[in-house]
């Protein structure tokens, strides 16, 4: 009798003390849950088995790459549900206790055990970046994560990104296109730092160079971009000759704290920050300070997280840490603030972008999806749906508050007190 997607509802509505919102599809054909519903397709009973050796989200996200899990129907409703059900849940539900000392959870595991079988856990995919030891965010270690990111070809960037290749929130209008979006964003930095002809800017983590050629082309800058990629490094620098702009824009594999050639007039950075981590923030900030003029602008534009209760118990997110950004930590935004003013500059402005966020991240989904098959051979079928799920859960999560995501701008004000930034005529918006 096929019965197991019956039987995995029971499980899952006994541990979580909640009705299930979704369908369960299980390998034996079987379905169980609401009519309508999104539903949660287990292929393989194998994924039982990582959850039992890997309870929650690391178990999930190592059966969702390996293919052995999936989403019949809208992913970001199923998203939705299962976070509102699960990730959202108030500390004091019945889920927060002891899996040694609750029941329910024993009882679960020997009923995942009977359906899954007792074999070891599978090996996790290979997309799954191995357990770092050592402290964190050391220049190598720091160049092993962002090759881990960022070097898995640019082909499969170009199908997600699209031709503008900015790998950061778009700011749109009501009717904009994604390209149109980027090229308003990088329009947008360029007018807060008030860039013009021959100004030095510093582009920090700069990416495949877009950042670097808008400012160079449109105002005339002299741009040095840094980056710890070197497939960006090369990709960018030959985006900057196809332009012309070799004279204007140098692109270097460098760590930004081995940035030694200031004074820069402007220095952006754009979807970085989330990479230095809070053990190394102070040091970001002290040294973007250190290579501005007595009057620079810095534009950091950063993605920030709620505050927590009790800010010694945040953890990075698993399944990001071991297959996204590894190390990676995200900051609430007050603090990045105060660390910025710690360090010496005048914060002038705090531009919030969220949902500019969430409407971003759908519009690389949709480019992934249409361009799949393409997308599996670029880089690998795991790969593709790594980024599917990470795209589409951290759209979910800037609709819902969770994470957000602002455009800070700073001034080195020099003892004159002139910031120079205007009373008004402000034409940032």
């Amino acid at each position: 009798m096929a019965d197991a997607a019956l039987r995995l509802t029971t499980l899952a509505e006994e541990l979580l003390g909640d009705p299930l919102p979704v369908r369960i599809r299980a390998w034996d054909g079987s379905e169980s849950g609401p009519p309508g519903a999104p539903t949660l397709v287990v292929r393989h009973r194998r994924a039982l088995r990582r959850l039992l050796w890997r309870p929650g989200e690391l178990g999930l996200a190592r059966a969702w790459v390996a293919g052995e899990i999936d989403i019949d129907g809208d992913l970001y409703e199923a998203l939705g549900l299962l976070a509102g059900l699960v990730w959202e849940r108030g500390s004091d539900r019945k889920s927060a206790a002891h899996p040694a000392l609750d029941p329910r959870l024993r009882a679960a595991a020997r009923g995942l055990l009977k359906l899954g079988g007792p074999l070891p856990p599978p090996p996790p995919p290979v997309e799954e970046l191995r357990r770092r030891t050592g402290p964190l965010h050391t220049r190598r270690r720091d160049k092993e994560a962002i090759s881990h990111h960022y070097d898995v070809g640019n082909d499969f960037y170009e199908l997600v990104l699209g031709p503008s290749m900015v790998y950061s929130c778009a700011y749109w209008d009501e009717a904009g296109t994604l390209e149109g979006a980027q090229r308003d964003k990088l329009d947008l930095i360029c007018r807060k730092l008030e860039l013009k002809e021959g100004d030095r800017l510093l582009d920090v983590g700069c990416g495949w160079g877009s950042m670097a050629i808008h400012a160079a082309r449109e105002y005339g800058a002299q741009v040095t971009g840094v980056t710890l990629s070197r497939e960006q490094a090369a990709y960018a620098r030959k985006r900057i000759a196809d332009e012309g702009l070799t004279d204007r824009v140098e692109i270097r594999v460098q760590d930004y704290r081995d940035v030694k050639d200031g004074p820069y007039d402007a220095i952006s950075s754009i979807g970085m920050a989330e990479h230095v981590g809070r053990v190394r923030y102070r040091e970001y900030a002290d040294q973007l300070f250190s290579l501005l003029r007595p009057g620079g602008r810095l534009l950091n534009h950063q993605i920030a997280r709620r505050p927590e209760k009790d800010e010694s118990a945040y953890r990075v997110d698993e399944f990001i840490d071991r297959y996204v950004f590894p190390d990676g930590e995200l900051a609430p935004v007050g603090r990045t603030v105060a660390t910025l003013e710690q360090a010496g500059f005048e914060v002038r402005d705090v531009h919030a972008i969220r949902e500019h966020y969430a409407r971003t991240l759908r519009a690389w989904v949709d480019n992934l999806e249409r361009a799949w098959p393409q997308a599996a051979r670029c880089a690998s079928a795991g790969r593709a749906r790594v980024w599917r799920l990470y795209m589409a859960a951290s759209a979910v999560s800037f609709e819902r508050n969770r994470i957000g995501v602002n455009q800070i701008l700073a001034v080195r004000t020099p003892e004159s007190g002139n910031s120079g930034v205007p009373l008004r005529n402000r034409d940032w918006r």
